[in-house]
């Protein structure tokens, strides 16, 4: 039998009068709204319409009830703009959320990039996770967002896995307990509702849940000893929300239904075993399960979405995280809540769940007053010069010189005074923080401090005379800027060509540095490199530290783990 939610116990907490609001409110209801506040929306501030329906905003609100938004991007003004108008125009406040895996550039185009999880691992310093959630949550509240999708509590077992690679905060138990839990001590100073993600557990293979069902292949023993301590430790700790992945864990759930046959194997998001049985009896979640994103491969290749949709309800979760066609999935849900997938139960138990967290922020309470509504001013706090500081602390302690075997460093305007720039890049329209100008940072930068910079042209084989480049080069600098994910299992580097001249030949030629500003898994395709730097993003402040520190100006202070040799020998020489 599954087990139904106390909203008096951990996380929730609530009082009388907030149990109150929440039974009314589910008992005054009718069908279609209940069915609409399992859902989250996806809006696009600047625009007027849901991508793919002639809806506006406020119909969207207002005609499918839906329980709560997300958006992407746009700058901090259009953002709040976007979600007053959101909240004014719904009956019952939403659940906003933003993605702050590691600031609140996460929440808006201007926000403040303090750390990724991989930083903060490598700086060693718990204070940068806490200053990456204490900034995601005050800038992210102050544009209205109430709910932050992160921290990622997976493992990076596995050095090919993309999806988690730089959101992870370490490759054992250990290290992801010690820096998420100061990420959400810092997240919560701000009145935000925490999510950790992605359940049971990506980081152990190399696959994308975006292109294909994820897997994770522990046995129970050795889930039970890593990512079952990750969230015994979250739900103890009181984490309000878990995000499901659309991930697979075939050996529990075999364990916890011996009649289940390899073709049974569902995502947890559409698997009860793992929901109901696992996460909310077995680990005594009390809290709010939602999907991820519902357009991805590994819930979309199940079964049709006309049964997929209900039947994540119905498997467990709570609210089902952006619809393909509105009136479609709409309808889909209807469906199943009518003809008893979804039962008036379960259905009662998920709306408790989603009312219940709007009612531990007092939404309810803040719409009554007109005090829902973020103000311009409350912008101030993005970007402001406490956050920029922890910005720049992170980047002091996170940079990290994984080797420098040929001892090129450091570097200098008179001795290395013309530099040849190599600027490697990659999927851009997944991921907003590629699409800045890293390749004129530098360039800037370096020509600031006496530098001649000459940018190579990496769309042609030609590398001409070895010793002509000597007597023009003084200096060799790959930077790599490849970010994103959901185009490739296995994001790489892609040379522009063919053994194209920016393939690193040149590294006994001249001194050669390689800079990776994302993906700390470069020397899997350039082992022969013998100097490299993990920088972790690719914000101006990051990139003048950088230099700074191959200059010998300020000391490399990060401290890789094994992953980033990528179990390659070379890698090491």
């Amino acid at each position: 039998m599954a087990k139904l939610v106390d909203l008096t116990k951990k996380p929730y907490n609530l009082n009388a009068d907030q149990i109150k609001w929440v039974e009314d409110t589910i008992a005054g209801m009718t069908d279609e709204e209940k069915v609409g506040q399992l859902f989250v929306n996806l809006f696009f501030p600047g625009s007027d319409e849901y991508s793919g329906n002639e809806f506006t905003n406020q119909e969207i609100v207002e005609k499918f009830h839906i329980g709560g938004a997300r958006y992407k991007g746009q700058d901090s003004v259009q953002v709040q703009g976007l979600l007053n108008e959101l909240q004014s125009a719904s009956k019952i406040p939403l659940l906003v959320a933003a993605n702050c895996d590691s600031g609140g550039d996460g929440a808006t185009n201007d926000g403040t990039y303090i750390a990724s999880g991989a930083q903060a691992e490598a700086s060693g310093d718990t204070s940068v996770a806490y200053n990456a959630g204490y900034v995601s949550g005050r800038e992210a509240t102050a544009l209205g967002v109430n709910t932050n999708f992160d921290p990622c509590v997976d493992i990076l077992m596995n050095w090919r896995n993309t999806i988690v690679n730089t959101r992870a905060y370490g490759t054992n138990a250990d290290s992801v307990i010690k820096y998420t839990n100061a990420y959400l001590e810092g997240l919560t100073q701000s009145e935000i509702i925490q999510c950790i993600k992605h359940w049971p557990g990506d980081g152990t293979e190399e696959r994308d849940q975006h292109l294909v069902l994820g897997v994770n292949e522990l046995s129970v023993d050795e889930w039970e000893d890593s990512f079952g301590r990750v969230y015994r430790n979250h739900i103890e700790n009181g984490v309000e929300m878990i995000m499901a992945g659309h991930i697979a864990l075939p050996e529990y759930q075999k364990a916890l239904d011996p009649s289940l046959k390899d073709e049974d194997i569902m995502p947890a998001t559409l698997a009860p075993e793992l929901i109901q049985d696992l996460l909310k009896t077995k680990l005594d979640f009390n809290g709010m399960v939602i999907t991820d994103a519902a357009h991805m491969l590994g819930m979309t290749s199940a079964m049709r979405r006309e049964d997929y949709v209900p039947l994540s309800i119905a498997a467990g979760c709570d609210m089902f995280l952006f619809f393909n066609d509105i009136e479609e999935d709409t309808m889909f849900m209807m469906n199943g809540y009518k003809n008893g997938v979804i039962t008036e139960e379960r259905m009662t138990d998920a709306l408790r769940r989603i009312l219940g967290l709007k009612a531990k922020l007092n939404l309810h309470l803040k719409q009554a007053e007109g005090t829902l509504l973020k103000d311009k001013s409350e912008l101030e706090v993005i970007g402001c010069e406490e956050h920029l500081e922890m910005r720049a602390d992170a980047a002091d302690k996170g940079i990290t010189l994984v080797k420098d075997t040929q001892n090129n460093l450091p570097i200098s305007p008179e001795t290395h005074r013309r530099i040849r720039l190599y600027y490697l890049e990659g999927e851009k329209a997944m991921n907003v923080s590629s699409e800045n100008n890293a390749l004129g940072f530098f360039v800037e930068e370096l020509e600031r401090r006496g530098y001649e910079v000459t940018v190579n042209d990496g769309h042609t084989r030609v590398k001409g005379k070895t010793l002509e480049y000597r007597e023009n080069v003084d200096f060799a600098l790959t930077v790599s800027n490849v970010a994103g994910y959901g185009a490739e299992n296995n994001y790489r580097i892609k040379w522009k060509t063919a053994m194209s001249n920016e393939v690193p030949w040149y590294v006994w030629e001249v001194p050669t540095v390689f800079v990776s500003l994302n993906f700390t898994t470069h020397l899997h395709d350039a082992t022969m490199v013998k100097t490299f730097v993990n920088a972790y993003h690719n914000n101006e402040e990051t990139i003048r530290q950088v230099i700074d520190k191959l200059e010998g100006k300020s000391e490399f202070k990060g401290t890789p783990n094994e992953n980033v040799w990528a179990n390659k020998w070379q890698a090491k020489l």
